[in-house]
């Protein structure tokens, strides 16, 4: 309690937020993990581990950008993405397009390349007692086109 629910970069009015070292969004932190781990650069404890101070309260869609460029580093590009959040509340449905549009923005691609959607685990286990929730992501990364 007392923390923003904050989702794809979208602050969700609900009466409690998540645990987390940064901002806790889940959803662009499942983004963030899913595209390090594409390009074999490890996952988001090992580039902003919450043993550092500089990352205390972070906005994850100022990760995900970083995460971009050390992907472009590389010579890589992001060209897709889909996401799921796993959750019996909130709905996410009003926010969706915000929240793909931010994700997008802070990867510097299309919002038409993110998908976004949630779904419910049927009261089962602890996304099912509403005691947190869960992403997903899946990435597509390629080499830069010149």
């Amino acid at each position: 309690k007392g923390r923003k629910l904050i989702l794809g970069g979208v602050e969700i009015p609900h009466p409690q937020g998540l645990e987390g070292h940064s901002d806790a969004d889940v959803l662009a932190h499942a983004l963030g993990d899913a595209l390090l781990c594409a390009a074999g650069l490890g996952d988001l404890g090992r580039h902003f581990p919450d043993s550092d101070p500089r990352w205390q309260g972070a906005d994850s869609l100022d990760l995900l950008a970083r995460i971009k460029d050390l992907l472009a580093g590389r010579g890589l590009e992001v060209i897709n993405a889909d996401l799921t959040l796993l959750a019996e509340e909130p709905k996410i449905g009003p926010f969706v397009e915000r929240m793909r549009t931010n994700l997008a923005n802070s990867l510097g691609i299309d919002p038409a390349l993110i998908s976004v959607k949630a779904t419910t685990s049927e009261g089962l286990g602890l996304v099912g007692r509403k005691e947190g929730l869960a992403a997903l992501a899946v990435a597509l990364i390629e080499e830069a086109r010149g």
